[in-house]
Formats: C-alpha cells, structure tokens, sequence
C-alpha cells in the first residue's frame, strides 16, 4: 500500500524546491546601472563575485598609475586575469561607472580612457562571476559582453579561445602594455605563438604551433585538462592534462608571460599548502610551452628570445634568464629583454691599425649566436679560429665546434646556450676592457667629433665628481644648520630625493611600526607620495651619533647611490638634519632571506636556486659591472631581501668598501658579520672583493641546508660548523644528510652536489683560490664546469 504525504508536507516540499531555485538563478551579484568606482591610494574598493573569489576594479601599478581589472581577490597574491587599460594606466581619481551603452572609464578630467564598446545596446546590468567573467546583461538576462570573449594575457578554467581570438603577452611582469608574443587560434584551425613585430601590433614568425587545420575553439575545462578541439568535438591537441589538482581544490590559471611561454599555474585554496605561491603545474604534458624557448625563437629578424648581443638559458626551474656576455651589459636593466651593448671601443678597421694587438678572448661553453655568421670554415684548429676573427675587425665572436669555426657579426642576435650543442663561444673583447683605445694609436687619427665627445666626457665627470663632494660637504659638515627641504628636491646625479625629518616621522606615523633593528640602525615601514602616488617605503633611522655612524650613513649613500640592478634594493633618498640620518629604500614585501630561510618549513628548492642565483647576479654587478668596484663586506641572509616575487635584493651597504679606479685590494679595519667573515680580516692581508665571494659561500651552504651556519643544540657535535659539516658529507658521498627531509632537494641531487661544490670553493681560506662572482655565476648557471674542491681548511698560513 502507498503512503501518501500529508499536504502540509507537500506545500513545505514545494516552498523548499521554490526557495533553492530561486538562490541557484541569484548566485551573482548584480551591478547595477550608475555603479561606479573610483581609482584612490589605498583604497581597493570593487565589485566581487558571490564567493569573493574574484574581484573587478582598479589596482596600483607601482607609481605608474592605476590598472582597470580583474583579479584572484582571496590570496595574498593579487593575481591579475584581466585589464581594460594596460596601454594608458589612469591617475588617482579616475572612475569607471557602469552605463546603458557598457562601462566607462574616464580620467579625473573626465577624459574617455576606455569603453566596453556596446554603442547602441541597452544594458541592464553587470556582474562579477565566480568563473572569473565579467559580464554586461541585457533585461532578459542574455550576455551583451564579457571579458572571457576579450581576453588580454590569461584563460581560466571554463574559458574558451575561440577561432581568431589572440592573447597578447604583456611587455614586462609589472608592465601591462602589450608585449612582444603572440597566441592565437587562426580561422584555419592551428593554434599558434607568434613573435609581434614590435611596437606594431602584427605578427613576426610562428615559434611554436599545433600544425592543426580545423581546430575550432581552445578549451580549458573544469577539471584543469586543456585541449584543443574540432567542430565535431574530437580532441585534437591535448596541451596539458592537470587533472590531478582539481578546481575545488586549487585555483587555476594558464598565462601567455612576458617572456614568449605559455604556462598553466596552481595555487592552493587551503592556507596551510600556500608556502610557495602560484606553481607551474607539471603533468605528464609539460605545463610550459614552449619547453625551452631559448632554442626555439630562432630567426634572421629580431634578437631572439633575449634581444641583440645577449644570450638565454633555461633556469632549473624551466624559466629562461637572459644575460650579457663578457664586455657587454644590459642596455635596460630593468628590462633586460632590450639587449646588450658593448662596455668597450669596437675594434678599429684601419688599414695600418695595431688595434687587434688589445683584443683578447673570453670562452663560453655551449653557447652560441645562430643566423649572424660573417664567415664559415671548415677544418680548423681554435687558435686558427681565434687569429681570423682577431684579423677581421667586423668579427666580434667565434663559435668553435669540432674543427668548424663561424665568426660572428655585429649585433649578435639569438643567442642561447645549449649543453647539447657543444663546442664554445669566443667573445672579443678589449684586454683593458676600457671605452677608450689602446694608447698605440695614434690621436692625431681620432675624428675630431670623438675627442669632443671624450673631452665633453671627462668634463662631465669632473663637474660630477665636484657636484657631489660639494653636496657631501654641505650635507655631512654643516648638517645641524640644514634648512628644512622639500621632499621634491633630489641629488640629480644619483636621482636621490632629499627628505625632512618630519615628513619621515609623519610618513612612518611616528616610527610605530619597526621591521628590524641592526647594530646602528632601526628600520620601520612608511608611506611616502611620489607625483600624487602613495608607495611603501622601508625608513632606516642610525640611532647612534657616533663617528662609525656618520660613516656608515656616507658609505650607504655613496655605494648604492651609484647602482642600478634589479639584485639590489633600491635607495629611494636620505635625510641629513642635524643628528638625524635616515635612509629610504623601496619597502621589501617578503622581508629577509633570514626570516624567510630559517622558518618552521623549508621554502621551495627551486626558490632557494633561484635566490641564490639572483644573490650571485648582485655581487658580480658590484664587483665588475659598477663604474667603481664596490665590496659589501657584509653578506648574510638579513642583508638579502626579497621582493614581490622573491627576488633576491642586496641591503645594508653600511659596511662597504669603494675602491679607486684600478684599485683591487685595500686595507682596512675588520668589517662584517661572525660566521661570514673571511679569514684574510684577522691576519692583516689587504683584503679584495674574495671577502664577499667567502661570505657568498657561507650563504649558499644556508640557502642549500636550509640552517645556520652555526647551530649550538644539534645532536652530533660534528655538524654545529656548517662548512666544516658541508665538507664532510661531500668528501664522504653522504650529501643527502644536508638536504634530509626535503624532498625537492631531494630529487635534484645533482644540482645540490653542484652548489655545495661551489660553496667549497667560495669558502677556501686561500683567497686565490676562491673564484670571483662572475665564475661563480657562471658555474651556478652550467655555463661553466665544477671541478673537485679542495678542503676550504687545508690551506696553511702564518698568522
């Protein structure tokens, strides 16, 4: 016999039914017409989707302005997925508002910067989805617009890329201008990444493509797989397959980067797996495509992957790098994509010119400069290939591979190292390594307009010279009866802004919040205003007035002051008033490599490479790249910061030593911090830049061990001295002690027995022996091979 449910059951059941339909058809929040926002310092108000998952609205850009987005809203990270504006930021008090005609953005003169382009549609309303899409309805609910059919850089999961659709790379990670790559589906079916002939918006030549003729739409489906699918709806590309890290488990993104690849990201929705931020995910589909694009943007036009007279490499974390060869830098280094140029006078073409008797060569293993050859030979020796690129004044390099030699022209383009390749380069370069030519040639044959440009030169820099030591004098002799100066005044040579105290103290709201404190410094957080911008600045304030003080405050403005590399902090000004001494540097939003490094969990391995790597990059710009070479002479972890995205910067140049021109060593008074000193500061040796390549290997046996250099409460009294500890397990093929229980280490043993190696010879007491930090560099980055490390403690000297 059937049961039958009372009615009043019934009408429960039909109300509950009525009330779930109804929360299912609202599970979005209405934008509705007039809503507006406005660009403020400080200020993210925007409009969120249901679950607060994603959020539209403007974000800062550094100083440059404000961004129109979308943007992950629930993770530390505010991850960027979308933008209206990145050719034209807009300044504080800009608005975007929602109207019949779609969303307007317009500056604070009330200036059209953008438009969503719906001229002629009514629009009902917005709305912010959890997908990620941001969308513009009409009263029937049917979609007029939305941001998934215009995408900038990025497809989220449930996002398609439909026949003629493009993502366009942005120009650099903080840069949202479009960039340099290309990634479209065309109406013929192949999916491809193109090379733009930058600036203009049009495609170079096809790098990468799927070599398919009907595919229809791109998909990036709900359980993370990406494919590429026909019009009957059969799959024919899979280009990954990441369905191990389910969407309601990780949140998802897949990216056209700065840097021509096309990469899918994780990152942990829980809060205790977020250690490491957004991560490639690696399947058993490479999650980064191209794999390697240092090999495969190859082309007679344009530079390559890295521009003209640089070269690229792929990174242990599968990223490319780019760097300049010896005698070069980077022309950009905060755009490090631009290129290099030479550091010395190109060789003269004279016909009775000795100037090939200053050339000399450097070697590079594996590397090379494909479709620039000036010339080709077979069968020859290397010194035969040495001596013909040094009798042909157009060559500017040689690459030697079993018996060919192809001399290389001017500017070197694609340049990429391969261990696959074999072989070496030959950079010519002068053996002085100076601007100016060999004294062997005669002056009288200088074209009149250089010596006017070297005399207009050298008098530039003795106005320099004299510039600054006037503006030292007033600074540091009379700095008691200093007036007080607007902030907007600036040392031009060094491009330092001069502050007040008192807008320090109000910037950092009396000194309240402290960040850390040093021997002779405290550091607090503040806010500063640059041209009506607010950025966050790190205020470091020498609590002593004594001589080590004052001199420590010169040393720090006169070192970093001269620098411009993207491995050291950046000095924002100073303020000299009275007995007040405060130093202003770009805050740090990671904090130190200390903080950072010696935590209850170990940090990502391929982090710690790359910090390393970037640590290495730092010195040797200060030792070689700087017009004076610099000595830190203080090189632990609380003196490496890390940035936004990790990357390594150098602080704290208190204890630094500038050396003349030509000058290599000097004597001076003990510097530096127990633990990482070098052994030539107690036995009164002149000391070099080796203080800082010891000090460096000290902190790359942390970086790989993840501990102090020295730790008092270990179970076995033999690995209290880090070093001494290091050696042993080298020397005994026991390495898997220093890395125990990190399992990404753990699976990179080759290259954890390569940095420990390293550290070993930066660590040597005998200061010859130890490499400098450009063979340090070049090692860390297989460009070089690692040979057999001596015991750092065999060397044997009277003190």
């Amino acid at each position: 016999m059937a049961l039958s449910a009372p009615p009043y059951i019934l009408c429960f059941f039909l109300l509950f039914m009525l009330l779930l339909c109804s929360s299912t058809a609202q599970a979005q929040r209405n934008i509705s017409l007039g809503s507006s926002l406005t660009a403020a310092n400080n200020n993210l108000s925007s409009w969120e989707s249901p679950s607060s998952d994603f959020a539209f609205g403007f974000q800062q850009i550094g100083k440059d302005g404000f961004l129109l987005a979308v943007w992950f809203n629930k993770i530390p990270e505010r991850t960027i997925v979308w933008s209206a504006n990145g050719e034209n930021l807009v300044q504080e008090g800009s608005t975007v508002e929602l109207t019949k005609l779609g969303l307007v953005l317009q500056d604070p003169n009330r200036n059209q910067i953008w438009t969503s382009g719906l001229s002629g549609t009514d629009v009902a309303y917005g709305a912010m989805l959890d997908t990620g899409n941001l969308v513009l309805a009409n009263h029937n609910s049917a979609n007029l617009w939305e941001s998934f059919k215009e995408p900038t850089d990025t497809l989220l999961v449930g996002q398609t890329l439909s026949q003629n659709m493009t993502l366009v790379a942005r120009y650099s990670e903080t840069n949202y201008s479009s960039g340099r790559y290309h990634f479209v589906l065309q109406l013929d079916g192949n999916l491809v990444l193109y090379t733009r002939n930058f600036p203009l918006n049009t495609s170079n030549f096809a790098y990468w493509e799927t070599n398919t003729h009907n595919g229809i739409q791109l998909i990036y489906n709900q359980s993370g797989y990406m494919y590429l699918e026909a019009k009957n709806g059969t799959i024919l590309h899979m280009l990954s397959s990441n369905g191990t890290n389910a969407t309601q488990d990780f949140y998802q993104r897949a990216i056209l980067e700065y840097d021509g690849v096309f990469r899918q990201y994780v990152y942990p929705k829980t809060n205790d797996q977020r250690s490491s931020g957004w991560n490639m995910a690696w399947t058993q589909l490479s999650a980064s495509i191209p794999s390697n694009i240092c090999l495969q943007i190859l082309n007679k036009i344009g530079g390559g992957a890295c521009g003209y007279n640089s070269y690229c490499m792929l990174g242990s974390d599968q990223r490319p790098s780019c760097h300049c060869p010896d005698g070069y830098t980077f022309i950009d280094p905060y755009d490090e994509m631009k290129g290099c140029k030479q550091t010395f006078e190109a060789q003269s073409c004279d016909v009775d010119s000795e100037d090939a008797d200053h050339f000399t060569f450097n070697s590079m293993l594996n590397a090379d400069w494909p479709e620039c050859d000036l010339e080709y030979f077979q069968k020859v020796d290397e010194n035969w290939c040495r001596k013909a690129c040094l009798g042909n004044c157009f060559c500017v390099a040689a690459v030697f591979r079993d018996g060919d030699c192809w001399m290389k022209r001017s500017p070197l383009s694609n340049g990429k190292v391969d261990p696959n390749d074999g072989g070496k380069a030959l950079i010519k370069l002068r053996r002085d390594n100076s601007t100016s030519k060999a004294g062997g040639i005669d002056a009288r044959k200088k074209d009149q307009s250089t010596m006017v440009l070297l005399g207009s030169v050298l008098s530039s820099s003795v106005f320099l010279n004299a510039l600054l030591g006037a503006a030292f004098l007033v600074l540091f002799r009379f700095g008691q009866k200093a007036k007080v100066i607007k902030h907007k005044q600036f040392l031009p040579e060094m491009n330092l802004h001069i502050f007040t105290y008192a807008q320090l103290e109000a910037a950092t709201s009396g000194f309240k919040e402290l960040l850390g404190r040093g021997a002779f410094a405290s550091v607090f957080k503040g806010v500063l205003a640059f041209d009506d911008n607010q950025c966050l600045v790190a205020v470091k304030r020498l609590e002593h007035t004594v001589k080590e003080s004052e001199q420590e405050f010169k040393a720090e403005v006169t070192a970093i002051g001269r620098t411009n590399h993207k491995n050291l902090v950046q000095l924002i000004g100073f303020c000299n008033e009275g007995l007040h001494r405060l130093l202003i540097y770009a805050y740090m939003r990671n904090g130190s490599l200390s903080s950072f490094l010696f935590g209850p969990s170990k940090p990502n391995w391929h982090l710690r490479v790359e910090i390393a790597l970037g640590t290495a990059r730092g010195l040797f710009y200060l030792h070689e790249e700087c017009s004076t070479q610099i000595l830190h002479c203080d090189i632990k972890p609380q003196n490496i910061l890390l940035d936004d995205s990790y990357t390594a910067r150098i602080s704290d140049f208190g204890l630094a030593k500038i050396l003349k021109t030509e000058q290599t060593r000097t004597t001076t008074g003990i510097r530096g911090t127990k633990g990482y000193v070098a052994p030539e500061w107690f036995r009164n040796m002149p000391v070099t830049a080796k203080v800082d390549v010891y000090s460096y290997g000290i902190l790359l046996l942390e970086l790989i061990c993840c501990r102090r250099n020295v730790e008092e409460n270990v179970k076995d009294e033999a690995h209290m001295i880090l070093a001494d500890w290091a050696y042993d397990c080298y020397a005994g093929r026991e390495l898997e002690f220093l890395v125990e229980n990190d399992n990404e280490a753990l699976q990179d043993m080759k290259k954890v027995e390569k940095y420990v190696m390293i550290a070993l010879w930066c660590i040597q007491e005998d200061p010859s022996l130890r490499p400098t930090m450009k063979k340090v560099m070049l090692m860390l980055e297989g460009t070089v091979e690692v040979s057999v490390p001596p015991n750092p403690t065999s060397f044997m000297s009277s003190i």
